[in-house]
């Protein structure tokens, strides 16, 4: 296989680009902005899924569909709603096409729309028509739904999986009798999306507050949480907000309480989406290519063989099929390849480049000797291991790289996060490594501002935690209560 592409060092987005084209997991479309994903990035995709899916579930949420079209008069309701949203939006504004004398179709002038169509930038509009006629008593909440859905922003520059003008991903939205059960349903969805971070990605992230600058149009409160990637950079890898009433207001959703009095409900709105794919790659992956973590890897491990006749391979394929049962049966995904296409060292660099966590070789000499050979994607480490009980060992060494892989992710954050008290100690890492930089901010937006203009750099986060005590703004000197995280961000 190939190894034509950039390192890290020389270019870090052609890098990143590099490895999502030839490790096959997506492609750019026809259509400008978009993206092909294909069978390998989204058999990754389906992994986080279900993991999330389930974590839905478990924390009392059930999934629903609703419209991909949305009447514009819905984003008119909610006025911070429509003003964040009005420039990536595309909008439908007839239903019919009709052939053209030129050849080809054209679109049908008589079939305008009376009221045009927005495509779905996010569902709270559409949704929140439906929780009208949905919530009429207390009885009838918390109201705790999600969808699995696409949506389009309309984006000029555009990067596969970070920044697209269609992505996948799911958006919870629920509704509540109390401004406190909001709270706490934002800050659990929150936790839900940091144990997924950190338990399935093994990417380490920081959880707080964003600064009204950055807050979700419509929102009185969103909080996020951030993950470091290898450039130095800040992704922010989920969001959870808190709508308060803006929306049951906008809608008029209104429940009858225990003691008879009508009040609007209050409410949250969280997602993530295939974004994640693209932290994935760039928290983990080397100069070799893909790094996946074992619990989000389609294939977690591969089997080649090493032969030179048919009579090798069969008895080679007898011990591998059975090793392959011994995993699946300890519910790890196998690949046996015993393709006669490739040769095993074009094989070995495929699976490399593909992530795959850890590949086994058997050849010849391993069944006299009643040996594999394991090697490890994270580490490139080789071990040759005894086949008797070699599933057990497979399956431990899968927890340890996942392990390791967070570890090492974690020590890379802790690595480059610094704290700085002056605004030259500030310029000089954010223009230097970058990383995460905690400093003291004055709370207004205009020196947030400014700071982004001179700098690119933005507050990610107000941590929620681990605050430190008051200072002075390092580009005011205003009394500032508490450090704040900056960093370039995606």
């Amino acid at each position: 296989m190939a190894r034509d592409f950039t390192t890290r060092k020389d270019d870090f987005p052609q890098w990143y680009n590099d490895i999502v084209i030839k490790a096959d997991l997506a492609e750019n479309s026809a259509v400008r902005g978009c993206m092909v994903i294909k069978p390998y990035g989204y058999a990754i995709w389906e992994k986080m899924q279900g993991a999330l899916d389930k974590m839905f579930k478990d924390t009392g949420h059930q999934n629903a569909y609703f419209p991909l079209l949305i009447p514009k008069s819905f984003l008119s309701k909610e006025a911070d709603h429509v003003e964040g949203f009005a420039k990536e939006c595309a909008v439908v504004t007839h239903y019919r096409l009709k052939s053209d004398p030129k050849g080809g179709v054209m679109v049908d002038e008589t079939a305008k729309l009376e009221e045009e169509l927005i495509i779905r930038p996010t569902s709270e509009t559409i949704i929140w028509n439906s929780y009208k006629k949905w919530i009429n008593s207390y009885r009838d909440l918390p109201l705790l739904i999600n969808q699995w859905a696409n949506v389009v922003r309309w984006e000029m520059r555009t990067r596969l999986f970070l920044r697209t003008t269609e992505f996948l991903w799911q958006e919870g939205h629920t509704a509540h009798a109390t401004r406190e059960e909001a709270e706490e349903e934002t800050e659990r969805m929150l936790s839900v999306y940091a144990d997924f971070a950190e338990n399935f990605m093994a990417v380490p992230v920081l959880k707080g507050i964003k600064t009204a600058n950055e807050r979700f149009a419509g929102a009185e409160e969103t909080y996020c949480i951030e993950a470091l990637m290898q450039d130095g950079k800040s992704l922010q890898a989920g969001t959870s907000h808190f709508l308060g009433q803006n929306f049951a207001k906008a809608f008029d959703v209104k429940f009858t309480d225990k003691d008879g009095s009508l009040s609007h409900v209050w409410a949250t709105s969280w997602g993530v989406s295939t974004r994640l794919i693209g932290a994935l790659i760039m928290a983990h992956s080397d100069d070799d290519g893909l790094v996946l973590p074992p619990k989000l890897a389609p294939i977690q491990v591969v089997i080649i063989p090493i032969y030179k006749s048919d009579e090798e391979l069969d008895a080679i394929t007898i011990e591998a099929e059975k090793l392959k049962k011994d995993l699946e049966d300890r519910g790890v995904s196998v690949k046996y390849d015993n393709r006669d296409t490739q040769k095993p060292g074009w094989k070995f660099a495929e699976y490399e480049f593909k992530g795959v966590p850890v590949r086994v070789a058997i050849g010849p000499r391993d069944l006299e000797n009643g040996t594999v050979e394991i090697a490890r994607r994270d580490t490139k480490e080789k071990s040759t291991q005894q086949m008797e009980g070699v599933g057990a060992v497979i399956a431990n060494l899968l927890d340890e790289i996942q392990k390791n892989l967070y570890d090492r992710a974690l020590k890379f954050r802790d690595d480059n996060t610094v704290e700085v008290d002056t605004y030259d100690e500030f310029k000089e890492v954010i223009s230097g490594k970058g990383g995460f930089v905690l400093a003291h901010w004055d709370g207004e937006a205009e020196t947030e501002l400014k700071i982004k203009t001179e700098t690119k750099a933005t507050i990610r986060l107000i941590p929620m935690t681990d605050r430190s005590g008051p200072g002075k703004c390092i580009y005011t000197g205003n009394p500032s209560e508490f450090k704040v995280v900056f960093a370039k961000s995606y």
